[in-house]
């Protein structure tokens, strides 16, 4: 199952996702024997290269908000012991 197929949201996938509606609004039945299983393919490997991205940026987002984080504790342990 892939997310809600929104433009806005994927905008590194929008060209799969219009060829996949439009392959499904032009293949009505053909769609459930496999004509349009290469694009749900291609779909499918976009949705996750996109999902490795966000969770690297997310992922050094957290680091950089961890070491913030240490920085103000050991300020604030500073400050308790003058």
């Amino acid at each position: 199952m892939h997310p809600p197929l929104t433009l806005h949201r994927h905008p590194m996938c929008a060209e799969i996702i219009e060829a996949f509606q439009k392959c499904h609004t032009d293949h009505p039945i053909a769609k459930f024997f496999g004509e349009c299983t290469e694009l749900k393919i291609k779909l499918d490997r976009c949705f996750r290269q996109e999902k490795a991205l966000k969770r690297k940026a997310n992922f050094e987002e957290s680091k950089k908000f961890k070491e913030r984080l240490q920085a103000y504790r050991k300020e604030m342990a500073e400050k308790e012991n003058m």
